[in-house]
């Protein structure tokens, strides 16, 4: 084999070690908050949640009495986005929430923002809880989240939600979701002063009411569908610090199940994590290619078998700590090159919709390019 031959076989092998060695760890869970089972109840009155809530009746009743079990004061606004159900009724019926009729989507806005704007001007506290109507928080998580924010001094902080697994392709590719998304935005990185990442996760965000102001949400941001990362952005250059982190005690409620509901879920917004651009489209499918395919070209020569092992081993080192973190089994790992073929394929799909003018689908809308 020539030289150019053996740099081209290497490259799996100094791709996977690369991930595995460098200091910022992408691949590790040790950036996590869990709830505090033996805590109190806390008195969480500076406190106000914002939830924007389209169609959500089947989970809001679960999402709000999570919140009740928090603690006492927690002041609760729901903001119901034009809902056909019963989620504005549901949502009534707890104590200390409020429930805002939202009025149509205006042009240029994105649904969730639209409804998170509506609501803002509702809240009187010092701290505001980004909640999702799908999330459910576990007895504890609140305080130990709030308790995190103040140790750590952040203005703040998020949590990626522990994701359902109830059939194959769930845990074929919920946790790479998670997974794929750490590599993409370290969260140490993202972490640390550097401005180079700025990353959240929409479900569950706690952040001061002042940095929220100041940061010019939401309406600085409305048309976003990547609407959690482009909100810690433009909290990070407003001079505050933000913190994300994994936690299984704040757990989706939403259901997937079949490969084409997780297929909806990514493909609404793959494209536009790349920019919308075709160039780096083109990249990242040579880069996955490399590092999921090749591997498994070389193991079938005799004189490279060695070189795609060495590529597998360290592929699925990689994606361990995540399978432990959601107590599942490591054989999952043998899997991953094939999830990464689907996931490549969704990236695809979001980029055709967006050539064919549908910028992005949800909750029965459409935003078009």
């Amino acid at each position: 084999m020539s030289i150019l031959g053996w740099v081209a076989a290497s490259l799996p092998v100094l791709m996977w070690l690369g991930l595995l060695l460098v200091p910022w760890r992408p691949w590790s869970t040790r950036e996590r908050i869990e709830p505090d089972p033996q805590a109190g109840s806390e008195d969480l009155s500076e406190i106000t949640v914002l939830i924007p809530a389209r169609n959500e009746a089947d989970v809001i009743g679960l999402t709000l009495a999570g919140l009740q079990a928090q603690g006492s004061g927690l002041q609760v606004v729901v903001v119901d986005d034009q809902s056909s159900d019963k989620t504005a009724e549901i949502a009534a019926s707890f104590p200390n929430t409020r429930v805002i009729r939202g009025q149509p989507l205006p042009e240029g806005w994105a649904g969730k923002l639209w409804a998170l704007e509506q609501g803002k001007s509702q809240v009187r506290t010092p701290i505001t809880l980004l909640l999702d109507a799908d999330i459910q928080l576990q007895p504890g998580l609140l305080a130990a989240l709030l308790a995190h924010k103040r140790r750590d001094n952040r203005q703040f902080v998020s949590l990626m939600a522990d994701l359902r697994r109830t059939s194959f392709w769930d845990r074929l590719l919920l946790p790479a979701f998670v997974y794929y998304f750490k590599l993409l935005y370290p969260f140490s990185v993202s972490n640390s002063s550097s401005r180079l990442v700025a990353a959240a996760a929409g479900g569950c965000i706690l952040v001061d009411t002042e940095a929220l102001q100041r940061a010019g949400a939401f309406a600085s941001l409305r048309n976003a569908l990547i609407d959690d990362c482009t909100l810690a952005r433009q909290v990070k250059n407003a001079g505050y610090r933000t913190w994300l982190g994994l936690s299984r005690g704040v757990v989706s409620l939403r259901p997937y199940g079949t490969l084409g509901s997780i297929h909806d879920m990514v493909a609404r917004s793959a494209f536009t994590q790349l920019g919308y651009s075709t160039a780096v489209l083109l990249v990242v499918t040579v880069l996955f290619v490399l590092a999921y395919g090749l591997p498994f070209l070389l193991l079938a020569h005799a004189a490279t078998w060695r070189l795609g092992l060495i590529a597998l081993v360290a592929m699925m080192l990689s994606y361990l700590p995540m399978l432990r973190y959601y107590h599942m089994r490591l054989a999952w790992a043998l899997l991953l090159p094939f999830g990464a073929a689907l996931y490549l394929g969704m990236t695809w799909s979001s980029a055709i919709r967006y050539w064919r003018g549908v910028r992005s689908r949800w909750k029965d809308r459409t935003y078009s390019t």
